[in-house]
């Protein structure tokens, strides 16, 4: 079975990432895929301090248990699904933070995205395609999914609104799980 990490990358107390990943999950169950699981990876919730192992990354060799934990999360996905806001034209620290803690469990597996902000959080996901093929991942931006003025676009019961959402979430999926079951079996 596939394993999808959904990345909620907003750690502030006002964040609205858990109503796109509650959102999201919704529309992939209506999609009714029996082959593949889709598992929250809430940012907030990880031990993830600001880059605080001694070697690098690259070499492997993590000293602290926060970092070991998180590698053993990233590694058992064979793919994600990187929910993110825009903060200042960018992605949010914390989502930097948590790619730049391990290197090459990213290595090979695919990330889509799914932004929120005025813009859908445009220019976040184009500086996280840079980012996550600098470090051998297959960033999917062609069925990137934005959600615009993410602040009109939320109804007073919680929900997401139709016409602030821009893209398809089945094509997002579909080609999420062809390229992680593609590069799975190239390993």
């Amino acid at each position: 079975m596939t394993k999808i990490g959904v990345v909620i990358s907003t750690t502030r107390p006002s964040r609205k990432g858990p109503v796109v990943a509650k959102w999201l999950l919704q529309q992939i169950d209506k999609l009714d895929i029996k082959d593949a699981h889709f598992e929250i990876i809430d940012l907030k919730e990880e031990d993830l301090p600001f880059l605080n192992e001694k070697n690098s990354p690259a070499e492997g060799k993590y000293e602290h248990d926060s970092t070991k934990k998180w590698s053993k999360k990233v590694a058992s996905c064979d793919g994600f699904i990187f929910i993110t806001a825009e903060y200042n034209n960018g992605p949010p620290a914390p989502l930097k933070n948590a790619i730049d803690t391990v290197y090459h469990e990213w290595d090979r597996k695919p990330v889509a995205f799914v932004g929120y902000g005025t813009y859908g959080a445009t220019r976040a996901v184009e500086q996280l395609v840079d980012i996550t093929a600098k470090i051998g991942m297959a960033p999917l931006s062609k069925t990137f999914v934005g959600i615009t003025k993410f602040w009109d676009a939320i109804d007073d019961s919680g929900n997401i609104k139709d016409q602030y959402i821009n893209g398809d979430v089945a094509k997002l999926i579909n080609n999420l799980l062809w390229w992680a079951d593609a590069l799975n079996n190239r390993s």
